[in-house]
């Protein structure tokens, strides 16, 4: 049931017109409390879509009443025009629910630059909210895929109380505070301010270190809403665990399901200075498309990674610093180690094991290889 499987919530997935394939393409999620409060994050880009213009002014106050997502179109770089598609958005379900619009996120995710017809998304947003129901969770995951090949949802479960989500997203994995769309739920009792603080911390640890492509998205948000229908208030520190349990489960489906992937690449950094600083190495290798290329053809390259942690201004000396890839260590104290030949790539899962040996402070980063079908994928994709 994903976001609807805790108490309160309802949703519909449907297909309204917007992709011209006939596919599923426009959402909604509703909370029918008796709480409204929510969160959300945005995406640092400075070049914003129209919805995430929207949707920052209403998650403001920490109401959100429903949140209407479309596929087909990230209604990006379109203008006044596209603006008053997302405001209309807002105003169609608002009018449909019986809430203010000021309480209606909006999300869109497509190509940029296309208009949306907005007849067509108000005639979609008022199908759907008939079509509400506690088991539309499902369908809802489904209308907001573009190229992911599955849905990706997950439920946490606590005693008395869950977290449900879904999330989309299979390019443009760079984030910055979320990665695309997501929507977690909970039923749980919990103020705006401790949804706020419990998202912002766990997206830091999961989202934000997926980096697939290096490419940031015009349109990603993370939005998070709590019903109260299980009347349970869990402690602030156990409902933040299960926050970060849920966006740690959706943003490995991102990464299991990135466009042309053929390996899923953790590149886990030790002995670093600061966190920041194993941010920083860790984030310079997954973005490095020669050590990418590498890893595509299975050759456990281990220079590519030194030569990509020396751009970081994290502080370490290159010459002690050890590689090791799916538990062969290739490079120890810069020089080699272990024979190349006893590394084994072929597996879809990848683990890169950066130990700095300059302080007690780690992270892993989430990436993927750099495949001809990636390439071809993105060649082609607004054609």
């Amino acid at each position: 049931m994903t976001v609807t499987a805790p108490a309160g919530f309802d949703a519909a997935g449907i297909a309204a017109g917007i992709k011209r394939s006939g596919a599923m393409d426009l959402a909604v999620i509703v909370n029918r409390g008796p709480s409204n409060a929510a969160a959300a994050v945005f995406t640092s880009n400075r070049a914003k879509a129209n919805p995430i213009l929207w949707s920052e002014q209403v998650a403001a106050d920490g109401r959100v009443a429903a949140i209407v997502l479309n596929s087909g179109g990230a209604n990006c770089f379109t203008g006044p025009e596209g603006f008053q598609v997302t405001h209309r958005t807002a105003e169609a379900a608002a009018g449909a629910l019986g809430v203010a619009a000021s309480d209606v996120l909006v999300c869109s995710t497509g190509l940029i630059g296309e208009q949306l017809d907005g007849e067509v998304v108000e005639e979609g947003v008022l199908s759907a909210v008939n079509r509400l129901s506690a088991d539309g969770g499902g369908d809802a995951a489904r209308a907001i895929m573009t190229t992911d090949t599955r849905p990706k949802t997950v439920v946490v479960e606590r005693d008395r109380w869950r977290i449900g989500g879904m999330a989309k997203g299979a390019g443009m994995l760079a984030p910055g505070l979320a990665t695309m769309l997501v929507v977690l739920t909970t039923d749980a009792h919990v103020a705006s301010d401790v949804l706020d603080e419990a998202l912002r911390a766990a997206t830091r640890i999961t989202f934000d270190r997926l980096d697939s492509d290096g490419c940031m998205s015009t349109n990603d948000q993370v939005t998070l809403m709590a019903s109260g229908a299980s009347g349970v208030a869990p402690a602030p520190a156990d409902f933040a665990a299960a926050v970060t349990e849920a966006c740690a489960s959706l943003a490995v489906q991102l990464q299991e399901d990135a466009e042309g992937a053929s390996h899923d690449i953790a590149i886990e950094v030790r002995g670093a200075v600061t966190e920041d600083d194993a941010v920083e190495v860790g984030r310079s290798v997954a973005r490095n498309n020669l050590f990418k290329a590498a890893i595509f053809g299975n050759d456990p390259n281990w220079g590519r990674v030194l030569a990509a942690i020396g751009t970081t201004n994290a502080p370490f000396d290159p010459y002690l610093v050890d590689v090791s890839m799916n538990g062969v260590r290739v490079c120890h104290a810069g020089r080699p180690d272990a024979p190349r030949e006893q590394v084994d790539l072929t597996p879809r899962a990848t683990h890169v094991l950066i130990e700095l040996h300059a302080g007690d402070a780690s992270a892993t980063i989430l990436t993927n290889d750099l495949t001809h079908d990636y390439v071809h994928e993105n060649s082609a994709y607004a054609s």
